[in-house]
C-alpha cells in the first residue's frame, strides 16, 4: 500500500512539474517570437529618454527627417508582466520614418510591481512627455497616433477610450488623432476570463483580478461611450477570440460615434498573433499599406 501511495504521489509531483515547465517554455517561446531576430540600424539610432523616475518609464525616440512631422508611437505586448521597448522589431521605425513620421516605442512597468491602471497611466505619461518636449524632438505634438500590440493594444484601447488617464497626464482628449490596437484579445476583460480558455486564463487573473467592476473598468469594450480618441484602426489575426473582441469593440465604437474600422489578415495562433507585430513596416504585409494609408489619413501626411 505504501509503494502505491508513493508511486501516485511520484505521478502528481511529475505532472504538476510538467505543467509548470510547459507553462515557463510557452511563455520564453512567445518572448522570443516577439522579440524578433534582433535591433535594426535603424532601432539602434534611437535615443532613449526617462519619462518618470521608474527604471521602466523610459521610451526609445527616432527623430523624423523633416521637422514638422507626426508622430507614431508603439507599446509593446507580454501578457502585461513582460516585454520591452526593443518590441517594435522589425522595419517599424525605418518604416515610419521613411514613411515621414518620427517614431517612438514605450516601455511601462510591469505586473504584478504595478497594476493595469498603473500601466495605463505610464502610457499616458509617455504620449505627455513626448507632447510636451515636440518642438525639442521635432515633431508636431497635435499629430500623433498610437499602435500598441497584444498586452499593448489593450493598453493603447484603453487610454482611447477612459479619457480619465490622459486628463491624469494633463493633456487634452484629443493628444492622440487615432489608435491602432494589433490583435488584442482582452478588450472586454470578463468576456475574454469566461471565453478565452485555460491558455492564458491565469495571466488575465493575475493582470485584472476577479473583482467584476474593476474589470469591467479595465474593459476598452466597456468603456467607448463617448468621448474616446478621435478615430480607431482594429487589426486582428484569424483567433477566435481576438476576431470577436476586435469586432465587439468596432461595434461599441461605432455606436458612440467614434469612427472605428475593423480589419482582418491571415494568421493562425500564436503564430499570426507574432507576425503581425514583427511583420508590420515591411511592404510584402498585408497589413502595411493598410497602415500606411490610415495614418495618413487621420494624420493629414
Amino acid at each position: 500500500m505504501f509503494k502505491a501511495l508513493l508511486l501516485v504521489f511520484s505521478v502528481v509531483c511529475i505532472t504538476s512539474a510538467s505543467a509548470q515547465i510547459g507553462e515557463r517554455l510557452r511563455e520564453l517561446i512567445a518572448n522570443r517570437r516577439q522579440a524578433g531576430p534582433g535591433p535594426d540600424s535603424a532601432q539602434v539610432a534611437g535615443q532613449e529618454f526617462s519619462y518618470g523616475s521608474d527604471p521602466l518609464q523610459k521610451l526609445d525616440y527616432w527623430k523624423p527627417t523633416t521637422p514638422g512631422s507626426p508622430l507614431v508611437i508603439f507599446v509593446h505586448g507580454g501578457g502585461w508582466k513582460r516585454g520591452d521597448k526593443s518590441m517594435s522589431v522589425g522595419d517599424k521605425s525605418s518604416h515610419y520614418l521613411q514613411q515621414g513620421y518620427a517614431f517612438a516605442s514605450v516601455n511601462y512597468r510591469l505586473v504584478p510591481a504595478c497594476s493595469v491602471e498603473e500601466q495605463a497611466q505610464d502610457v499616458a505619461n509617455a504620449i505627455a512627455y513626448l507632447i510636451r518636449n515636440a518642438g525639442k524632438l521635432g515633431f508636431d505634438g497635435k499629430r500623433v497616433a498610437l499602435i500598441g500590440h497584444s498586452a499593448g493594444a489593450h493598453l493603447v484601447a484603453l487610454v482611447g477610450t477612459d479619457l480619465s488617464y490622459l486628463k491624469i497626464a494633463e493633456v487634452g482628449p484629443k493628444a492622440v488623432r487615432g489608435v491602432i490596437p494589433l490583435d488584442g484579445a482582452a478588450y472586454d476583460v470578463p468576456r475574454q476570463i469566461a471565453e478565452g480558455g485555460d491558455f492564458m486564463h491565469d495571466t488575465y487573473l493575475q493582470a485584472f483580478g476577479t473583482e467584476s467592476e474593476r474589470q469591467k473598468k479595465l474593459s476598452p469594450t466597456l468603456q467607448a461611450a463617448a468621448p474616446n480618441a478621435p478615430a480607431f484602426l482594429i487589426l486582428h489575426v484569424q483567433r477566435v477570440d481576438g476576431t470577436a473582441q476586435s469586432i465587439a469593440l468596432g461595434e461599441a465604437l461605432r455606436k458612440a460615434g467614434t469612427p472605428a474600422e475593423v480589419k482582418g489578415f491571415a494568421g493562425q495562433g500564436l503564430k499570426g498573433h507574432m507576425e503581425i507585430n514583427r511583420d508590420l513596416g515591411k511592404p510584402d504585409y498585408p497589413a502595411t499599406p493598410v497602415v500606411d494609408a490610415w495614418l495618413k489619413k487621420v494624420l493629414g501626411k
